[in-house]
Order: C-alpha cells, then structure tokens, then sequence
C-alpha cells in the first residue's frame, strides 16, 4: 500500500460530505499518542488481467503496516511505517516462496514486499463521507515514477517499462462517535477496503507479456501485535523482529522503500541460488 501524502481526493458529491481536521484522520489511520505503534492489517487476493482471456486467481495476499505520527513544528503530523505484503497460495494459504508461472512455465523465487520506510506528510483538511454512525474517508491516488530497474539490461526481461504506474483505492471506515470523541486517541473499529491495479511483479519475469494485476483486499486494525493474524506473528518474530513497532522518526532518506527497489538491492540474494530466502529485515 502507498503512503498517503500528495492526494487527489474524488468523493461522490451527496449530502453529509465534511472536511476534518488532521487530527482526524491521524487517529484514523495511526494515533494521536506519538509513543503509540499501529497495526493495520488486511487479507485479499491477487488476479491476473490479460487481454483476451478470463481473469485467473494468481495468488491470497496478507500484510501489515505497523505505523506512528508524530506532530512536527509545522503544524502537521509526520507519518512513518514500515509495510510488509506476503504472496499466499490461493487454496491453501501457505506462504509461497517459489512460484510456477502458468504462462512461461518457469519457476521463479517470489520476492515478498518488504517496504521499510514509507513515510509521508499529513495536514490541512480530510473530507469524509459521514453516513449516520459510520464515516468513511475515501482516497483515490495513481503513483507513477521512473522505473529504477530500466538502467541495467540484466532487469530488462523483469521489468521492461521506463515508467512505475498503478492505481490505488482506498476506504477506510471508522465509527463517527469514536471518530469525534476527543478522548479517544486511536479509532481502534476500523474497516479497510483496498483495491489496486498494477504492472507484473519484477520476479515474475514477465518481460513485456501483455496484462496486468488486480488487487482486492479488507483489512482492520489490530490493537497490538499479538493481535495480528498468527501467519504474520510468526514472520515478523523469524524474519522482521523490527516491524514489531513503528519506527520513532522519519528517515533522513529521499524517497522510500518501493518493491521494485527492495528486488533491485535483494536481487542476487533472490535469484543467484536455487532456495530463494530473502534477507532479515532487521
């Protein structure tokens, strides 16, 4: 999931539409305790988009985002996370680590979303639908940006295209009196609908093959960590100990962690053996 921070908000105009403050939002999708780490977590599924042909179930999907704000001297709030997203067999729900590529047939290590930091800006106002006891906030966003894996001709046959793009949908519906109660720090009741389009995975070697993916998910908050589904309870104590908490201040880095960046740093740990084990992530 990208970071909310340049967005272009498109909002059904009917009745009971109101802007929030930031405050608003920030106990939406964090806290308003900048000492307070937040799980966000959500399950889907992945579908293949190609033309002529019928979409194909690809992959489940789970992940998290374990996030904090923190009020900066502007007036704003400072957003910091780290992301994690973990391909699943689509029957069984066992995390994947190779794959079988229906079309080339060829069996390629999977290359999980390990996105360490994400981290944006928030301030100004958040405009909501407000439906009785339910509000929802509804961002529309479409990254795009140069493909950091064009400059080198050994990722040619992975990811081909000079230029990133995706479209991002995203619902998050919280309950207004919690959402209004100005004791209450966190909006601990949240649903998550996200919805994607995007290019081929790197790893999945596609080269120019025509199609894209679709992606479908929900998701809540998790109170703490031991409230997260047990699969990603026992990843991040095994391979990822540091998403057990947000991380304590934005980066001094241009720029964040995207997978096409995180493939092109892990590539030859990914792809030079026959086990593919991608590396800790601290």
């Amino acid at each position: 999931m990208a970071p909310i921070h340049t967005i272009h908000i498109f909002l059904v105009m009917i009745a009971n539409i109101q802007e929030f403050d930031t405050q608003y939002w920030v106990k939406t999708r964090a806290s308003l305790n900048p000492e307070q780490s937040t799980f966000l977590f959500w399950n889907g599924s992945i579908y293949a988009s190609i033309p002529g042909k019928k979409r194909k179930l690809l992959f489940n999907l789970i992940g998290v985002s374990v996030s904090r704000c923190i009020p900066n001297a502007g007036g704003g709030w400072d957003y910091i996370s780290r992301e994690l997203n973990y391909y699943l067999h689509p029957v069984t729900n066992e995390v994947l680590r190779r794959w079988e590529n229906p079309w080339t047939r060829e069996t390629v290590p999977i290359v999980q979303i390990v996105n360490n930091p994400v981290q944006g800006y928030f301030k100004g106002k958040f405009p909501a639908y407000v439906d009785g006891d339910r509000t929802t906030f509804a961002f529309d966003i479409f990254p795009t940006y140069p493909n950091p894996l064009t400059k080198e001709p050994k990722f040619v046959e992975y990811s081909p295209q000079p230029t990133y793009e995706t479209a991002e949908f995203f619902k998050l519906t919280v309950s207004t009196a919690d959402l209004l109660d100005l004791k209450v720090k966190t909006v601990s009741k949240l649903e998550l609908n996200w919805n994607r389009t995007g290019q081929w995975l790197p790893w999945m070697r596609m080269g120019k093959f025509p199609g894209y993916l679709i992606y479908a998910a929900r998701g809540k908050k998790a109170n703490d960590f031991t409230q997260l589904p047990k699969i990603l309870q026992k990843e991040i104590n095994t391979r990822c100990p540091s998403y057990k908490e947000a991380p304590s201040s934005h980066y001094n880095v241009e720029g964040m962690t995207t997978s096409g960046i995180y493939f092109k740093q892990h590539f030859n740990a990914c792809f030079d053996s026959q086990n593919q084990s991608y590396p800790k992530a601290g």
